[in-house]
């Protein structure tokens, strides 16, 4: 049960977040609540040290001053910054979350130039008429960066401690 949980919490919660986000450019404040819930309730049951323990909830503080000085300008929503901050404690103050954020940037500015595009003069009319995905070309909404946090957390999540010692036991 335990590895299971490892195996499928984390990349459900953020697909779903990225979905959610998509769809109605929220996210729902349950999707942390059961990420940071669930880390803390599964993680003292693998093999991680209670000084590791601490170090992952050092690393979701830090995310977390970050996020809310960037949602305090208007740079990053407030269910954006949840998200982010809640992802961040399954990684960890560790090199996994380094790469997990970069690849939060990295797909963040993807999307971003893809909504850019999808909001031209050019595509913002095709875009529009499509039933689910419409609302992205009003210029008057923000960029759904849940989706880039949701591809960043799925693509980096393998090289975790807790996916690693999920893979370790799986056998």
């Amino acid at each position: 049960m335990l590895i299971a949980a490892i195996l499928v919490v984390f990349p459900l919660c953020l697909i779903y977040a990225a979905f959610s986000d998509m769809f109605t450019m929220t996210i729902p404040n349950r999707i942390s609540v059961v990420l940071i819930a669930s880390f803390v309730v599964i993680a003292p049951f693998t093999d991680m040290s209670a000084v590791l323990y601490a170090k992952h909830f050092v690393a979701a503080i830090i995310v977390f001053s970050i996020c809310f000085a960037l949602f305090g300008l208007g740079m990053l929503g407030g269910g954006d910054a949840k998200l982010l901050t809640a992802a961040s404690l399954w990684f960890g103050l560790d090199m996994q979350l380094f790469n997990f954020l970069i690849y939060v940037a990295m797909f963040g500015g993807l999307l971003s130039v893809i909504i850019l595009v999808a909001r031209s003069d050019r595509f913002s009319y095709y875009v529009g008429r499509i039933a689910l995905v419409g609302h992205l070309t009003d210029p008057k909404l923000g960029v759904p960066y849940g989706i880039a946090i949701g591809a960043a957390g799925v693509v980096s999540y393998p090289t975790t401690p807790l996916m690693q010692y999920a893979m370790a036991h799986l056998i």
